[in-house]
């Protein structure tokens, strides 16, 4: 699993945090798997933005590759800058607010997480099969390479 680094922006350390967790989320734990693949996993995957599209290189271990999909992401750009405002909100509150404020802006970090992860699935159903999980590892590091910092 790898981020192109001439697509990631500046962060902060909470978002180098999620980022990372992320990243070893989903090497430790996925369900990922080309459409079309006669052979399994396991694979490795870069993500970059090129061109202003979200790009998905699949490769073999080896580094032979199996498919790469560049995906539009005029979808994705309303919930982005969405969670990216709420993420804000959040680190902001973790430093200052009551648990229960804390709480109630996590909720609706979470929401929209949930949201664009289910957004994602259905971009990628006829080129990958993802699970639930994945998906929101890889949204999360989808908005790691949109933070300007």
């Amino acid at each position: 699993m790898t981020l192109d680094a001439d697509s990631i922006g500046r962060a902060n350390r909470d978002v180098e945090h999620e980022r990372a967790v992320a990243i070893y989320d989903l090497i430790e734990e996925n369900s990922f798997s080309p459409q079309g693949d006669p052979m399994p996993g396991p694979y490795h995957l870069t993500i970059a933005l090129a061109e202003g599209r979200l790009m998905l290189d699949i490769t073999r271990e080896d580094g032979a590759p199996v498919v790469q999909h560049h995906l539009s992401l005029s979808p994705l750009r309303r919930v982005v800058k969405d969670y990216f405002l709420v993420c804000e909100s959040y680190y902001a509150a973790i430093r200052t607010a009551t648990p229960s404020q804390i709480e109630a802006i996590d909720m609706g970090r979470r929401g929209l997480h949930n949201e664009a992860s289910e957004l994602l699935r259905e971009r990628l159903k006829d080129k990958v099969d993802i699970d639930f999980g994945t998906a929101r590892r890889l949204f999360t590091l989808v908005c790691a390479l949109h933070w300007k910092g």
